[in-house]
């Protein structure tokens, strides 16, 4: 897919990099994401887990330890790591341990994958001081970068292809309210 994409990106912006989360439905994590300027591209997939090109149907059964997760392909030039932290942390609910608002499983629990000791160390900071202003203790993991396979193709970009079904989805998990009950109005 990032061959596909790099022919179509001026050459001055070819320097690209790419970031995972996993915070519960992936089909609710491309969003917030694809409409932040300097992000290239989002793709659903899995990891974390030990088996290779895993299935959905492997992955929600919990068969191959894998998470639902986003990879998030970014123009460090325009936007920085922090920024995608500071997005993706007021997207999840870092209290629930056991997934994500109606997902529940180790395949929807929440987790940040850093790929280098400076992303560790930023998403360790970020996460401290959002304890700290949440007067609370966060669940949410953070792990070293494992092989990401992408999700199968009808998952890719669902909430532009199906978004009646998608915003239905996302009203009936109450993804919206809790996210406003953890970090205020206006999250997303």
């Amino acid at each position: 897919m990032l061959a596909v994409l790099t022919a179509t990106i001026p050459a001055s912006a070819q320097e690209l990099k790419t970031a995972v989360f996993a915070g519960g439905c992936f089909w609710c994590m491309e969003p917030p994401f694809d409409e932040l300027d300097g992000v290239v591209a989002t793709t659903s997939g899995y990891t974390g887990g030990h088996a290779e090109n895993p299935t959905y149907k492997q992955v929600t059964y919990g068969d191959t330890g894998h998470l639902e997760a986003v990879e998030v392909t970014y123009d460090a030039e325009r936007i920085d790591y922090a920024t995608l932290l500071d997005v993706y942390w007021r997207n999840i609910d870092p209290f629930d341990n056991l997934g994500q608002f109606c997902d529940k499983g180790s395949s929807y629990r929440a987790a940040i994958f850093v790929g280098d000791d400076e992303e560790m160390a930023l998403a360790e900071r970020t996460k401290r001081k959002l304890e700290e202003k949440l007067g609370a203790r966060f669940v949410t993991r953070i792990l070293p970068r494992s092989e990401f396979y992408d999700a199968e193709d009808y998952h890719q970009d669902y909430y532009l292809e199906n978004p009646i079904r998608y915003n239905y989805y996302r009203f009936r998990c109450r993804r919206d309210a809790r996210l406003d009950e953890v970090w205020g109005t206006g999250t997303e």
